[in-house]
């Protein structure tokens, strides 16, 4: 018999643990396979298949002019853009607005010619006749920059509707103070090639509205209301610009943080 000793010694001691049996080999399951439908592996490499289509949209030459209007925007967010011209980057007419205001203008278009040499035709019938021709002048809308400058100064344009991509913007650049001086409600809307095609033209810098019929009155009243709130008496216009790209804000920010850490540092000394 062993003592009692050394029965608790080892009772007490660590058990061992025992080594897992190697893992037995598995054998490998062969897949059938449909032996009409045969694998032929393509590589890649030189001399080899085609790679796969991707997006090739960053390697495409796009033409000049898309290159310059993309060229030209971003220089829009780099520089510091002045409120005169902020206005007309960031201050339009919205969707629903300028849905009525179109429809609205679409009612007063001047004649196009021919319309025109109809009504002329029909005036030289009449004083053939022996008739005297109506001339009564119609409602229409009225354009050119020079015309424009003339109604405003003199009191007689109701509504001036102006497109903030005329180019160069210097043309209309010092036309929302002049309307705001003579106390004129204006709009900007968004495309001269809309204001054009009011007017029978490829473009329009403006248009102006010198009066409406009485069914338009009501209309036409809710349109200068809003117009004059939003643009003529809204809050002022602050520089813009100054929007730097994604690397240089990430080097911007890793900059304040280097120099918020060193002023901790000195305020902890």
């Amino acid at each position: 018999m062993e003592p009692a000793g050394a029965e608790g010694q080892q009772s007490g001691a660590p058990k061992k643990k025992v080594a897992a049996a190697p893992l037995a080999a598995k054998k490998a399951v062969k897949k059938e396979t449909n032996p009409l439908y045969e694998k032929r592996p393509r590589t890649f490499g030189l001399g080899g298949a085609p790679p796969p289509t991707g997006d090739l949209h960053r390697f495409v030459k796009w033409p000049k002019y898309v290159r310059l209007q993309r060229q030209r925007r971003v220089l829009s967010m780099r520089l510091k853009v002045p409120p005169a011209l902020n206005r007309f980057v960031t201050r339009h007419v919205d969707k629903s607005q300028a849905e009525a205001l179109f429809k609205l203008l679409l009612k007063y278009r001047p004649e196009d010619r021919k319309e025109k040499r109809e009504r002329l035709k029909a005036e030289a019938e009449a004083r053939a006749g022996g008739k005297e021709p109506d001339k009564k002048k119609p409602l229409v809308v009225k354009y050119g920059l020079n015309h424009i400058t003339t109604l405003i100064e003199s009191g007689k344009a109701q509504l001036v509707v102006i497109a903030h991509d005329v180019d160069p913007i210097e043309l209309v650049v010092w036309l929302p103070a002049l309307c705001r001086k003579a106390g004129v409600p204006y709009a900007i809307v968004k495309g001269k090639a809309r204001l054009g095609a009011i007017v029978h033209k490829k473009t329009a810098a403006a248009l102006a509205v010198t009066a409406v019929k009485n069914e338009d009155q009501r209309e036409f009243g809710k349109l200068v209301e809003s117009f004059k709130a939003q643009f003529n008496e809204g809050t002022r216009v602050t520089w813009g610009g100054g929007i730097m790209g994604i690397k240089s804000q990430h080097k911007q920010k890793a900059k304040e943080r280097i120099l918020a850490k060193e002023l901790a540092q000195r305020a902890a000394v």
